[in-house]
């Protein structure tokens, strides 16, 4: 099919970190620095960042979404979660670098036990929020040294061929999707700063900007941002700094009588302005610098949530109807895939050729914009690696005897998807059954979730754990993440993990995908989309709440073993394959149509396969 691909395949890992790092230490011999943090950030603290922020990347090799480079003139560490311990080491030159993992040992432990007494560490003060650099601080004085911000990144200065910043074209995200006007957002975010006596805003997150204006864009690939900032005043017209200036003619009239437009590079002055007054910054996305900023022009800061998070966390009618429509096509394209994939000659797949073809099917569904993440395409032991991206270099044969990862979504107009399905390839041996059944059976524990209004996402994150627990196993990553509208696959404040401290409320979306990884040999994972509502309960004695789920595509049968299941499991997922099949087969040809009224079959039926 000749179009534009969304996804590349190129070999990331340099193995040049030798000569990376030596040319950053010499630039910081010759700033008077003693090491340097590189964190996997860019100005906004987001987890998907343009290639010109990719300095993570360039320096180590590295390319996962979260990750911390410490870089001594002696030493140097990337310190990384659960979710990438086994691919950094893959990636890195290990020669020059120590990968670290975080659960052992934090950035602030592993600065403060290297970092060298009366030592100079610097920071980007773009890169790092006030919290942040306040653990750098303490963490550099237990080791008897200090910090410094430094204005000119030195990585940048050693990168020859950085790339160019994005000014991809902003547009307008019509009402009828967003569900509401630009006004009402207004209105609603200063009713908060006004209970919070504070006299402005200012919007740090491109998310958050994204859904007050009712605007898309193209400044990070899979999701449709435009890099900027805006400053929203209690009372008078907000002004947005947009670092594009391809701004599409019918947003600009939309925002013409609410707020101004002005290039990125008036955002200094405007910080200069703010001489009185209380500011509002968000904790978790506003760089330091501008909390700096503001500081020296004489307005005092307060740091705290930005009340844009939680309003555009908790989706409106509209929003949810769009996600509906777009798991539906997805649903389809899905089915398509899945179809192909089980009528493949055992050894014809590739890790590649299933991203290409999956690709391919949501993009013949009509209406996709985008993936919305690099698809995770892992065949046997590359399923284990939890963000695992197949490159050319990396690319295997999915094997008859193996189980198949595969992670992956779309970007739609009217909605986010994300799913993960996990297929056996050939016969599946006892322990894969095992522990598919497990993570399904944790999985279907939150689906079938009720709890009351007021349950926070870390409270029920035992629950996809519990199953696993009793054999004596975990996985190293939360079991959900919140999700957009049409915006990012990964989205805050809320989610289903150890540290989701946030009150799930109705219109939430989030993922569903607990997991099991065993080094070397599979990966599992399942994961849909799930929608938090209120629940009507007789006689409860307060307001309750359950789950929605989005998502609409079979698991597979030739994975479960229903011994491990009881009969209110078995129900649900006989309930929910008749609800995939009679969505699905509708818009479904006849072969595909046939394959998925084999595979949702109630579960006694599937025995007899």
């Amino acid at each position: 099919m000749s179009r534009r691909r969304f996804q590349t395949f190129d070999d990331p890992g340099h193995r040049e970190g030798g000569a990376r790092l030596g040319a950053l230490r010499d630039a910081l011999r010759g700033a008077g620095l003693d090491g340097f943090v590189v964190p996997r950030a860019d100005e906004h603290q987001s987890e998907y960042v343009p290639a010109n922020a990719e300095r993570l990347a360039w320096l180590t090799g590295f390319t996962g979404s979260a990750g911390t480079a410490i870089v001594l003139l002696d030493a140097a560490a990337l310190v990384v979660d659960g979710r990438y311990t086994l691919q950094a080491p893959e990636q890195v030159d290990t020669a020059h670098i120590t990968p670290v993992a975080l659960a052992e040992t934090t950035v602030e432990a592993w600065i403060s036990g290297h970092l060298s007494a009366g030592a100079l560490l610097g920071y980007d003060p773009w890169l790092h929020t006030a919290e942040g650099v306040g653990r750098l601080e303490k963490a550099a004085a237990k080791a008897g040294a200090t910090i410094r911000a430094v204005e000119a990144n030195p990585v940048d200065a050693v990168w020859p061929d950085r790339p160019a910043a994005p000014a991809g074209p902003v547009v307008l995200h019509p009402e009828a999707l967003a569900g509401e006007p630009v006004a009402g957002k207004l209105a609603r975010i200063r009713a908060v700063l006004e209970t919070a006596a504070c006299d402005a805003l200012v919007v740090s997150d491109p998310h958050n900007l994204a859904w007050a204006f009712n605007l898309r864009g193209a400044d990070i690939a899979h999701t449709p941002l435009a890099l900027g900032y805006a400053i929203l005043p209690r009372e008078g017209r907000p002004a947005l700094f947009l670092t594009s200036q391809d701004i599409a003619p019918d947003l600009r009239d939309a925002l013409a009588g609410l707020a101004d437009i002005h290039p990125r590079a008036a955002f200094a002055a405007a910080l200069a302005g703010l001489t009185t007054g209380r500011i509002r910054l968000e904790t978790a996305t506003a760089a330091v610098a501008l909390k700096g900023r503001i500081e020296a022009a004489g307005a005092s800061v307060d740091l705290g949530p930005d009340p844009i998070a939680a309003m555009k966390a908790a989706k409106n009618a509209a929003e949810i109807d769009g996600a509906r429509a777009a798991h539906h096509r997805d649903g389809l394209a899905v089915a398509r895939f899945l179809a192909w994939v089980d009528a493949r000659p055992a050894g014809s797949l590739t890790e590649i050729a299933a991203v290409e073809a999956l690709e391919d099917f949501r993009d013949r569904g009509g209406e996709l914009r985008d993936v919305s993440f690099p698809t995770i395409s892992g065949s046997g032991p590359n399923g284990a690696i939890v963000h695992y991206r197949v490159t050319r270099g990396t690319d295997r044969t999915v094997r008859d005897g193996e189980l198949f990862l595969i992670d992956s979504g779309a970007q739609y107009a009217d909605g986010t998807t994300d799913i993960t399905r996990t297929l056996a390839v050939g016969t599946p041996s006892e322990e894969m059954r095992d522990r598919y059944t497990r993570v399904l059976k944790g999985h279907l524990a939150i689906a079938r979730a009720v709890f009351p209004q007021g349950t926070t996402g870390a409270q029920i994150d035992a629950f996809a754990r519990q199953p696993l627990w009793q054999a004596g196993l975990e996985f190293d990553h939360g079991t959900g993440h919140g999700v957009g509208a049409f915006l990012s696959v990964h989205e805050g404040p809320q989610r289903i993990a150890k540290t989701g401290h946030v009150a799930l409320v109705p219109g939430m979306i989030l993922s569903n995908e607990p997991g099991y990884y065993r080094a070397g040999a599979y990966g599992i994972r399942i994961e849909n989309l799930i929608l938090v509502e209120t629940r009507a309960i007789a006689g409860a004695e307060r307001p309750m709440l359950g789950f929605e789920t989005l998502t609409l595509a079979p698991y597979d049968p030739r994975l479960i073993d229903t011994g491990l299941l009881d009969a209110g499991e078995i129900a649900w997922i006989d309930a929910y394959h008749a609800r995939v099949r009679a969505a699905l087969s509708p818009g479904l040809e006849p072969a595909t149509r046939a394959w998925l009224d084999d595979v949702t079959r109630p579960l006694g039926a599937a025995k007899e396969r």
